[in-house]
């Protein structure tokens, strides 16, 4: 291993994944390596059932007979969905690893008011049909949400008064009359904003946001997100794939003993007795314990289900959030759920997972709201992760690393990371315009 590479990526979740797909992509000679001997790092996914039962509850433990054939799970201990016509998939399909994907439309999205399961509304017909909100309420929503469809920051004719840089999405509600529930629902289920400070800040990113929630929408006719058949781990396969195509090497099972500093720049990796060159390293926060900080706790609970989740209309496979405010909390709770259609689990199993950023002492109660509305558990799997960030953001180390996965289910924020790691390492922003093809149908 001589030669000297142009970056060298430390760990194979889906960040790092997606990162060194844009690298190859884009001309660089890429090795891409991984301590463990399994793809996915913290964002793996386990199959058969048995690993996962290793990994919880120690070298003994067992699925029960009636879980069906270990093999027909695949787990994702971070399921994260991706928006259909989000920039993920348009990152995956410029680097080209879709077709090595088949990705399936996730059935239904849902908001919680009061303890109950709701349908999010997310166009016009559904807005005056729903039962979140009374008639005069809906009229009110319907008419806010031609206004986003409309709105073009570039064209004043379209802003009906509001001022993008000057008025708040707080401003933009009360123009439009919407009490405090559906700014709850809009801002947490169509923006995916995480906490309401949004409220406060110049409104067109949030209207941005609820338009790319409804354009995803349009794309595939259920809800605005998909997932990959068997889980998130065909990601980091495909893109080791996609590497070996560019010329990129993947290793597998490769101790990274440190990362070489001269003169206060990275230089390269030892592995055991020998040094790999490299002009830049970009790893997950494992490798770089010394350059990053930790910000908080993310909780998480898997949970296996002998039926759907209650009052989802027996949905195959959802997503359920419930905005901070209705828990009394600052962060909302996220439930993703797939099953056999997705191809995670054997026929009539369900796979369930809520999580959150956590706020007290006792993480595990914070759950408690989402692990309600499940009906009855056939096991659940605990766990509390660290979340990192870097302390170093890599201008003069030339060390890029990401930031851990936070509480949502879905891609927007993996995504944002991704983009900003590829604007600090090769000091320019990803062009979105070079990507010429821009659907997934040729691999539907």
């Amino acid at each position: 291993m001589d030669e000297e590479y142009d970056a060298i990526v430390l760990g194979t979740g889906l960040k790092e994944c997606i990162i060194s797909g844009m690298l190859s992509v884009s001309g660089k000679k890429v090795l891409h390596i991984d301590r463990n001997n399994y793809y996915g790092g913290e964002s793996a996914s386990l199959t058969p059932l048995e690993q996962l039962y290793e990994k919880f509850h120690g070298a003994n433990a067992k699925p029960q007979p009636e879980m069906g054939r270990g093999r027909d799970w695949n787990v994702d201990l971070i399921p994260k969905f991706l928006m259909a016509n989000g920039p993920l998939v348009k990152l995956l399909i410029h680097t080209g690893v879709t077709r090595y994907l088949e990705f399936k439309s996730i059935e239904a999205s849902f908001v919680v008011k009061g303890g109950k399961i709701y349908k999010v509304p997310a166009d016009e017909m559904e807005a005056l049909a729903t039962s979140l909100m009374g008639m005069f309420e809906k009229r009110r929503f319907k008419k806010f949400l031609v206004w986003v469809q409309q709105f073009d920051e570039n064209k004043e004719d379209t802003w009906q008064g509001l001022d993008p840089h000057n008025n708040t999405m707080q401003q933009v509600y009360d123009k439009f009359g919407l009490d405090e529930n559906t700014a709850d629902f809009t801002g947490h289920a169509l923006a995916l904003y995480r906490d309401d400070e949004h409220k406060n800040q110049p409104f067109a990113p949030a209207v941005e946001k609820i338009r790319l929630y409804s354009d995803s929408l349009a794309r595939y006719g259920k809800s605005p997100y998909l997932y990959p058949l068997y889980g998130l781990g065909e990601l980091p396969q495909g893109f080791a794939r996609l590497s070996a195509i560019y010329g990129g090497t993947y290793m597998l099972d490769k101790p990274v003993d440190e990362i070489v500093i001269e003169n206060g720049k990275a230089v390269g990796v030892k592995c055991g007795d020998e040094v790999v060159r490299g002009k830049q390293i970009y790893c997950d926060p494992s490798y770089a314990k010394d350059r990053v900080k930790k910000t908080g706790q993310v909780v998480r609970a898997i949970c296996l289900l002998n039926h759907p989740i209650p009052n989802t209309n027996d949905a195959q496979s959802c997503q359920i959030i419930i905005p901070q405010k209705q828990v009394g909390r600052h962060y909302d709770i996220y439930i993703s759920c797939c099953s056999q259609t997705n191809m995670v689990t054997p026929k009539g199993w369900y796979l369930a997972m809520v999580s959150t950023t956590v706020e007290t002492s006792n993480p595990e109660a914070e759950v408690l709201p989402g692990l309600q509305l499940l009906g009855p558990i056939a096991e659940k799997f605990i766990q509390i992760s660290d979340v990192y960030e870097p302390s170093d953001l890599g201008a003069d180390s030339q060390i890029f690393i990401s930031r851990s996965y936070d509480a949502t289910t879905h891609f927007e924020t993996t995504c944002k990371d991704v983009l900003d790691l590829f604007q600090r390492g090769t000091t320019k922003e990803f062009d979105f315009t070079n990507i010429t093809h821009l659907s997934l149908n040729d691999q539907e």
